[in-house]
């Protein structure tokens, strides 16, 4: 079998970091204070797979006997981060602080748990935390086609069952079925044969290389190469410039033909001739320039100096659980998940602990708890690693006035200068401050006992009241009879002074119409609604509602009944002008895709400008009955379905393979949502081909996104997710592009993806 990919093409032979995870070394895995047993952790050969077991033996992948949830060997493509210390919730409480410097934690994507371990000494410890970073660095620094070639290089290992370096017949069609393509046995052997060059019964050295080519072949790739290469089998720079303004429909340049040939090009010979090869232009087409996202959307392009409520803020709910709202674990974890994924505005629910600490869980429910200043310290220090946008710590406040100060206290040491306690300026401000200016930021969204109005005046000092009511959230009118219940053995909070005064901006109120809204609420002053209402509002009241968001914050939150934390679209709330629209962050669905889809572009900042008539108070726009305007802007938006590539198993088992097919659906005003669907192809997840045309109206293009979802077909129940990605439709690039694939849990599948034509034409 060839050397992988990741040394032989990143000069990595001879690398310490590399050799250092190879040799391997005892860790003590961490469990629980009395469970803390050694394990061998070394990096297998094929320099992408963690091993740990008991003793220095790598027989067979199986889970570990002590955690079945855990297994024995784990992908680094698996790993979201490593981190030094006692950064996990389990070091810290299973740990004492002289271990501190030995300790460090690998963090799994998706809802795989933490991996806490402590190195034999300090230096251990950064030397292997150095060298894992290093590695995951590598790894996603990949191109598509290395990933590509690294991942069927893997598989032909895996395929290789007694390591000889060379496939047999059988071994060739377990290989079929690794890389999710089912082949009828003639297929497999005619295949076989092709290869077969020396006639000894099985492949070896350029025969498994032959192979690798013949299943790598793009033939829609090499046609439209093609019918461009018009020197002698190669693109001229001229060639390309013609291509990129004819299909790609982008302004391109000589120049630009260059860059793109130095680049890409593979062939010494050909680019010193400045000419593109087949194999180049496969490289071009596989690079981000050639992605359906539009590349300069990936960095902050808006204007970030508006008011921050005319934004779509990406918002979580109950930011704390992991899982489900009734029993499941609440965790310094999931707030540093949403941070990361780039949410603007986390939720923490706050009750009276013991010892005079302040707890965060769901009330009235079996959720654990988490202490407050822990999830304070660890949204402190993740706030701004994926966004340097302001994060809205929107307070559920359930806690005694003694506690409240404790909070208080907690915030202002932990957070310090970067906690907004009073307006920005001298005076009593009119509007909200901008992103811009609120970079590095936190805000308080919670109770105030007076309007910030009074603290600008002479008696300012003087509360009349220390009573407020209850959050919203269970004070709704129609909240479940649970809540009903609570509220009404509740229905009054005493506040602290001290945690009042950091509320600035967001001041929580109740809603008493949109009429009231207007006349006796300042614009700090916002309301929270329940999905229900909000939905009521949003189809009955829209141009009400987008009004009313033009001044105020809206906040709109998952209904009671949800105890699964499941999600609802938040779309039509976005048609509706809300800004703070909190979704399960912890829960995969389509609402989450499109959630992501939303907050993808402008730098993932969190932060999506709104179109200009969202932002004007006389605003006539109406998502529900759309009259002309400058919303209505008319466009046929033309996809041609083409391939796919590497597939993900739906199914891990061997014989399972999958039968894709796409839908591509429009997200939008009610005019505009639509979805359509290709044929199921049977048994190839490898390279389906469909080319399918659909053709789709889009009346506002500024609210509207796009999701490219691949699921794999089931003629007795329902199909099965394989991967998917949204995007807004306004950051669609036309032309032959391919589009990347998310997995349930938002992140990219390695060398899975779309390839489509796009068109986006005005509608007569």
């Amino acid at each position: 079998m060839e050397t992988n990919g990741i040394e032989k093409k990143n000069g990595m032979e001879g690398d310490m970091d590399l050799q250092f995870l190879l040799q391997g070394g005892d860790l003590l895995k961490v469990r629980s204070s009395s469970w803390k047993k050694t394990r061998y952790f070394k990096l297998q050969e094929d320099c992408n797979t963690m091993w740990h077991e008991s003793k220095k033996t790598f027989k067979t992948n199986q889970t570990c006997e002590c955690c079945p949830s855990i297994p024995k060997a784990f992908s680094l493509a698996d790993i979201s981060a490593v981190r030094m210390g006692r950064q996990s919730e389990g070091l810290r409480k299973y740990t004492g602080e002289q271990v501190e410097g030995r300790c460090f934690s690998i963090i799994f994507k998706a809802r795989r748990k933490n991996l806490d371990l402590i190195a034999s000494s300090e230096e251990e410890a950064k030397q292997w935390v150095n060298s894992l970073q290093k590695m995951l660095s590598i790894i996603n620094n990949l191109t598509a086609q290395q990933k590509t070639e690294h991942w069927i290089v893997s598989c032909l290992r895996k395929a290789d069952k007694n390591e000889d370096d060379k496939l047999s017949q059988s071994e060739v069609k377990n290989f079929l079925r690794l890389i999710n393509i089912e082949v009828d046995d003639v297929y497999a052997e005619m295949l076989f044969k092709k290869c077969d060059k020396s006639k000894s019964g099985y492949l070896a050295g350029e025969e498994i290389r032959h192979f690798y080519d013949l299943l790598t072949h793009r033939e829609e790739i090499v046609v439209i190469f093609g019918e461009y290469a018009k020197t002698t089998g190669y693109m001229s720079p001229e060639n390309l410039v013609e291509f990129l303004m004819k299909e790609q429909r982008e302004k391109a340049t000589l120049a630009d033909a260059h860059q793109i040939i130095e680049k890409c090009e593979p062939d010494e010979n050909a680019k010193q001739k400045k000419l593109l090869s087949k194999d180049g232009f496969l490289m071009y087409m596989h690079s981000p320039d050639a992605l359906v996202l539009n590349s300069d959307h990936r960095e902050v392009y808006q204007d970030m100096s508006h008011p921050i409520n005319h934004y779509f803020i990406s918002s979580s709910h109950n930011t704390y659980l992991m899982e489900d709202q009734l029993q499941g674990p609440s965790s310094t974890e999931a707030y540093i998940r949403a941070l990361l994924k780039g949410c603007r505005c986390v939720e923490l629910d706050c009750w009276d602990g013991s010892d005079d600490e302040p707890v965060i869980y769901h009330g009235y429910t079996l959720t654990s708890t988490i202490l407050f200043k822990d999830a304070i310290q660890a949204i402190k220090e993740y706030a701004f690693k994926t966004s340097d946008y302001p994060v809205i710590l929107s307070l559920e406040n359930h806690c005694s006035v003694e506690q409240q100060e404790v909070m208080s206290h907690h915030m202002r040491s932990i957070l310090g200068s970067a906690l907004v306690t009073s307006p920005l300026g001298d005076s009593m401000p009119t509007e909200f401050p901008s992103p811009e200016e609120l970079k590095g930021k936190f805000l308080i969204k919670g109770k105030r006992l007076n309007k910030l109005e009074a603290s600008f005046a002479a008696e300012a000092e003087a509360a009349d009241d220390t009573n407020v009511t209850e959050e919203e959230e269970s004070n709704d009118e129609d909240e479940d009879k649970k809540e009903e219940n609570q509220s009404k053995q509740k229905k009054k909070l005493k506040m602290a002074k001290g945690l009042s005064d950091m509320v600035i901006y967001c001041k929580s109120v109740h809603f008493n119409g949109f009429e009231d809204a207007r006349k006796n609420l300042s614009f700090y002053e916002m309301s929270s609604f329940k999905e229900g209402k909000a939905l009521e509002l949003a189809e009955e009241s829209a141009n009400a509602y987008i009004r009313h968001n033009v001044d105020k914050l809206s906040r709109i939150y998952p209904a009671g009944i949800r105890t699964d934390s499941s999600n609802y679209n938040p779309v039509p709330l976005w048609n509706a002008g809300c800004q703070i629209v909190a979704l399960n962050f912890q829960t995969s669905c389509s609402d989450m895709d499109v959630n992501q889809g939303r907050f993808l572009v402008n730098g993932k900042s969190g932060y999506i400008l709104k179109p200009a008539y969202m932002r004007d108070r006389g605003s006539e726009f109406d998502p529900i009955t759309l009259t002309r305007g400058d919303w209505l802007k008319h466009k046929t938006l033309h996809v041609m379905v083409i391939s796919a590539q590497q597939l993900p198993k739906v199914n891990e088992k061997k014989s399972s393979i999958v039968d894709p097919l796409v839908k591509v659906q429009v997200y939008g005003v009610p005019d505009d949502v639509a979805e359509k669907e290709t044929n199921p192809i049977d048994n190839n997840g490898f390279n389906p081909t469909w080319n399918e045309n659909f053709q789709f109206d889009v009346y506002v293009p500024d609210l509207a996104l796009v999701r490219f979802a691949v699921e794999d077909y089931d003629t007795t129940s329902d199909n099965e997710f394989v991967g998917q990605f949204t995007l807004p439709f306004n950051s669609l690039k036309m032309g032959y592009r391919h589009v990347p694939l998310l997995n349930k849990n938002g992140d990219v599948v390695p060398s899975a993806g779309l390839f489509i034509h796009i068109m986006v034409l005005d509608a007569e």
